[in-house]
Formats: structure tokens, C-alpha cells, sequence
């Protein structure tokens, strides 16, 4: 088969010939539909970060995917050849306390599909049976790889109730954008966003935010106090951008009593002001790690079926495996004009 792999320490990769895997008794072998463009394939891809110290090559990497079941392991029930599933990329040991106490998202042995065992910029991919997630019907394939990343804005957003609430999504990347549909389909009074990049916050507005501002501003606080229309700042901050100074604004802007979900990674340790951010506004802090497993899969599942969210005008470029180099030339520009880029074979 013909995959994208990391075939050795450094930036890049190549589009080269692989072997089609051979599945354990456990796992699916899918015939790759399609897969989609993540931050930290762009981290594995530049070789930066957090990547040298994580991936062992050769690797195909590549964790947000979906495709056709072909072949099944002896122990899978519930699957038979021709379904359509997408992949949950956390595969979680299903025996430690966080598993048994319905915390999957954060099992403590947690291993990444495209991280930690091949991925899915392939034309076959290997999934654990208990990773896929069956579609029941076709209208949603063509979002099948994109759901991972929806499903991240979904937990993030609607950690707490946001009816009748100001949220500041921070950050427009992809979950950034799918978190500006989810917040209004979740009943949020006013939305704001936050991006430096012009293009993406056109597509913040196309997704709903009643107000899109550049962080760069410098007047920037008074400004989303303006538009949160309220001097105590806005009730909901969902932080998708990991940047140390966005971090520090939202925390800045965020109400007494406030709730603030922490999902973007930072390149580097940040410091906080503990005391004062934290401590004595009394906020709520929530580290988001992916999706809640599989809660998060059956509210996404009802909200994209429901109309109430549709993130397609989200997903603005594709390319051929075999123009890969584009792809990410084109996710890593400093420019960012561009929502979510899909791979396919």
C-alpha cells in the first residue's frame, strides 16, 4: 500500500510503499476513506515540540481517519465488512481506575493511534475493534474524519451549561471553529472569538461568533469586555490556541465564578498568576485531553444528525496523499488561510 511515513528523525516525510498491516484478534483492518490534517501531525511532520522525545520511526502517522471495515480480528463483535467507521485515536487499556471509572479519555496507559502505533495516512490502517465507531447510516461520512476534532470542541464547549452565556472561544483552528457552532447550537447568548489570522476570522463569523477581534489589538481587553457587553468580563472562556499570552487574556477576561476549559497545548511551560487568576476569582478549570469516551461520540453524533451544527464549511482544502507536502505547507504557514485540510487516498 502506499502511506505517508516518518521514516526517519528529522522534518518531512515521504509517500512511500508499506506493508498492508496485519490485524490482531482485536483489531479492524480498514480501507482508508479518508483522514484529516492535526496540529500535532504538524509537530511530527516538522519534527518539533514534544515529537522528537514520542515517535519512533518508521511511522505513518496520522490519528484523525475513517474508512470501510475489510477484515476482522477473531474477537470482534459488533463489526462485519463494509461498515463505516470512524476512530477514536485514544486506545485506552479499558483495566486502569480512570478506565473502570468511566474516564477513558485519560486511562492512565493510554496509547495514540499515528502517535504510538501506525496511523491512518495510509490506504489500510489497523484500529483496535473497541477505538471504531460504527455510522449507521451514510450521511455522515463524508465528516467521518473530521469527527475526533468536532468531538473535542463538543466536550470542551459544553463541559457546563452555557445557556444564556457569553463564551469566548480562543483561538479559531478547527475546534476552535467547530466550538463557535457548538456554543450556539448549546444556547450561548453572545459569542466571541479570537484569532490573529484574517482568514480565519472570516470563518469564525461564518460560524456564528457575533464578534471576531484579533488578540494582537492593543486595547484588546477593553474591547471583548465591550462585546461581552459587561465591565466583569465573559462567563465561559474555551482556550483552543495553547499561546502563553492568549492564556493569560483569557484568564484576565474571565468573570468571578467563570469557567475556563484548557485545551490548546503550549509549546513551552507558561506561567500563571496562580493566586490572583485562579484562587481568588474562584474559576472553574477544566483540562480537556481529547473526548469523553463515548459519551462525547453519541452527543456529536446527535448534533451533526440534528442540523444544529454543520462544520463542513469548516473543512476548506483537500489534497491526494500524494500532494501531502502542500498539505502541510499549507497548515504550517504562518499565514493560516485555511480551516481543516482532509487527506485522501
Amino acid at each position: 500500500m502506499k502511506a505517508i511515513c516518518k521514516l526517519s528523525p528529522g522534518p518531512g516525510a515521504e509517500y512511500t510503499d508499506r506493508e498492508v498491516p496485519v490485524i490482531n484478534k482485536d483489531e479492524l483492518l480498514l480501507r482508508v476513506d479518508h483522514a484529516a490534517i492535526c496540529e500535532s501531525d504538524l509537530a511530527i511532520y516538522n519534527w518539533t515540540g514534544w515529537a522528537p522525545d514520542r515517535i519512533s520511526t518508521p511511522m505513518i502517522f496520522g490519528h484523525e481517519l475513517c474508512g470501510e471495515v475489510v477484515e476482522m480480528g477473531q474477537q470482534d463483535k459488533g463489526f462485519n465488512k463494509g461498515d463505516f467507521v470512524s476512530v477514536e485515536s485514544h486506545i485506552f487499556c479499558g483495566l486502569c481506575y480512570q478506565c473502570r471509572n468511566d474516564q477513558r479519555h485519560v486511562c492512565a496507559n493510554v496509547r495514540m493511534i499515528g502517535i504510538d502505533t501506525p496511523g491512518g495516512f495510509a490506504e489500510y490502517a489497523a484500529v483496535p475493534a473497541r477505538c471504531a465507531w460504527k455510522h449507521t447510516d451514510g450521511t455522515l461520512k463524508d465528516l467521518g474524519a473530521v469527527m475526533e476534532p468536532f468531538g473535542n470542541a463538543v466536550y470542551g464547549v459544553l463541559a457546563e451549561d452555557i445557556v444564556g452565556k457569553t463564551v469566548l472561544i480562543s483561538g479559531c483552528d478547527p475546534q476552535g471553529l467547530f466550538g463557535i457552532g457548538i456554543a450556539g447550537a448549546g444556547g450561548a447568548k453572545n459569542i466571541i472569538a479570537l484569532d490573529s489570522s484574517p482568514y480565519r476570522r472570516k470563518l469564525a463569523g461564518k460560524a456564528g461568533a457575533g464578534h471576531v477581534l484579533d488578540p494582537r489589538a492593543k486595547d484588546i481587553l477593553a474591547r471583548i469586555k465591550h462585546a461581552a457587553r459587561s465591565p466583569d468580563g465573559v462567563d465561559t472562556v474555551i482556550e483552543m490556541s495553547g499561546d502563553a499570552e492568549a492564556i493569560a487574556l483569557g484568564l484576565s477576561v474571565l468573570r468571578y465564578g467563570g469557567r475556563f476549559t484548557a485545551f490548546g497545548l503550549p509549546s513551552k511551560k507558561i506561567e500563571l498568576d496562580y493566586a490572583n487568576d485562579i484562587i481568588s476569582k474562584g474559576i472553574r478549570l477544566y483540562g480537556v485531553a481529547g473526548r469523553e469516551i463515548f459519551r462525547s461520540w453519541y452527543k456529536m453524533e446527535s448534533i451533526l444528525k440534528s442540523g444544529a451544527v454543520d462544520p463542513r464549511p469548516m473543512i476548506t482544502h483537500t489534497f491526494k496523499f500524494k500532494d501531502f507536502k502542500k498539505a502541510f505547507e499549507l497548515v504550517g504557514s504562518k499565514e493560516k488561510k485555511c480551516g481543516k485540510v482532509i487527506l485522501t487516498p
